[in-house]
């Protein structure tokens, strides 16, 4: 059995507070213009340069694997031709001003230059000193990029290597549990928690046919009910899958301790929260639409 020194499911309240200030970068529109800048001004080729850069000009094989839930066909439009209109290298200084740009619209400049974003990039970086890159392509691709100098983009580092870390191992999960990259989509929706059918199908490259079809899937192995909510099979197959990615995922927080997990909890909820008003996300992004 697996001992912990941290309260149930804190590593996971952490990830959650932390997480969205990584991820609001994705719909930020300084990550547009920056890729726009470089060339590349389809949406979906922005996002996927941008966060495949870290493994260099890989193709689109390599790009579905380790992203999971999008279109093998949604990602072979983009993919390789973007390092024919940008090289990873600029996409990745293109980024890294986007995530500057984005943090001081976002949080403001007083947030950016406080001891306390000193502060929480020093504990996340701590967390990450524990993250392991084997088995986890995408974090690894990360963990060898210098860390930022300015406080608020090397939280944004470290805030990046532990959502890939925890990311990579839930991937791994959701395929033992067969549940193909539809499938993943449309239950963790059906859970609440999410993006809505119409943000899923707009941005991961399936059709209605397709989702329809992923959800008679889920029908016939009794995980979802007749209509489109799980059943208690499922729903124990979705908790099971966040308890599993919790314990794969518990090395950073475990390191950090029950003292540092609680600080840095609280100084990402506080941003986050800051964030979320100042419009990081659409509003319609979460929930079963």
């Amino acid at each position: 059995m697996t001992t912990t020194t941290l309260p149930p499911r804190a590593g996971r309240h952490c990830h959650n507070a932390v997480n969205p200030l990584h991820s609001a970068l994705y719909f930020s529109p300084d990550l547009g213009r920056e890729m726009e800048a470089l060339g590349l001004t389809h949406p979906r080729a922005a996002y996927f340069a941008g966060r495949s850069a870290p493994m260099g000009a890989v193709g689109a094989g390599t790009v579905t694997a380790t992203f999971h839930n999008f279109s093998h066909e949604l990602v072979a439009r983009h993919v390789p031709a973007v390092w024919g209109t940008a090289s990873p290298a600029a996409v990745l200084d293109a980024r890294l001003r986007a995530v500057d740009a984005t943090l001081r619209r976002l949080l403001g400049e007083d947030v950016l230059a406080s001891p306390e974003m000193a502060e929480g990039a020093e504990l996340a970086l701590r967390a990450t000193e524990a993250c392991g890159r084997s088995g986890r392509p995408l974090y690894a691709a990360h963990a060898d990029l210098p860390v930022p100098e300015e406080p608020h983009l090397a939280f944004w580092h470290a805030a990046t290597l532990l959502r890939e870390h925890r990311g990579d191992g839930h991937i791994a999960l959701l395929v033992g549990a067969e549940l193909d990259p539809l499938e993943a989509l449309v239950s963790h929706t059906a859970s609440g928690r999410g993006m809505t059918p119409a943000w899923a199908l707009r941005t991961r490259g399936w059709t209605e046919a397709d989702w329809s079809a992923a959800q008679d899937r889920l029908r016939e192995r009794k995980l979802l009910d007749a209509a489109g909510e799980l059943t208690a099979a499922g729903t124990e197959l979705r908790k099971t899958l966040e308890d599993e990615t919790d314990r794969l995922d518990r090395a950073p927080y475990e390191h950090l301790g029950a003292a540092g997990v609680e600080r840095l909890t609280a100084l990402a909820t506080e941003w986050r929260n800051k964030a979320v008003m100042a419009g990081a996300y659409p509003p319609d992004l979460f929930g079963k639409g």
